[in-house]
């Protein structure tokens, strides 16, 4: 799984465990002690397992979070649209903008500062602006009044310890 920056730059990167697919798209899986790195920085540890949702056809990723120490339960991506180079590769742009789901339930879309600084400096064109801010929205609301959005919890306990 690798996210890169709009420069190209690599961002979040790291290998998960393919879980399967449905309606939704592709689970990835980590369970706890996985490691995930931003860029070439070193890696960093997870104590929680969690899985992370591909969607068939969306700007956006989900992180769904295992264990309430994450300061969010859901994390979900703006991004460009996921393409899968080769079979066991998916890679993405990640815009900046990000919805989450704290574990009260509180809901927010959070780095709009971020993304309308890189948008001014790598020159976003009009249709990944449109993009990202449509998938932000629909984000809000398919996670919004949703206990198990997507189904996550059935995946999730493909990685969580026994």
């Amino acid at each position: 799984m690798v996210y890169r920056k709009y420069d190209g730059s690599l961002h979040w990167n790291q290998t998960m465990q393919r879980l399967g697919g449905d309606e939704h798209g592709i689970w990835l899986g980590s369970p706890a002690g996985s490691s995930a790195r931003r860029g070439y920085e070193p890696p960093v540890f997870y104590t929680h397992a969690y899985v992370l949702l591909i969607p068939k056809d969306g700007w956006w990723t989900a992180t769904f979070n295992d264990l309430s120490e994450r300061w969010v339960e859901i994390y979900c991506d703006v991004t460009t649209v996921p393409q899968w180079p080769g079979s066991g590769e998916v890679t993405m742009v990640d815009l900046d903008l990000d919805v989450v789901r704290r574990w009260d339930g509180t809901l927010e879309t959070v780095d709009e500062d971020e993304f309308e600084e890189h948008r001014i400096r790598y020159g976003y064109p009009p249709d990944v602006v449109h993009g990202a801010r449509r998938a932000a929205q629909w984000l809000h609301a398919a996670i919004g009044q949703n206990a198990d959005p997507f189904g996550y919890r059935g995946w999730l306990a493909q990685v969580r310890p026994a």
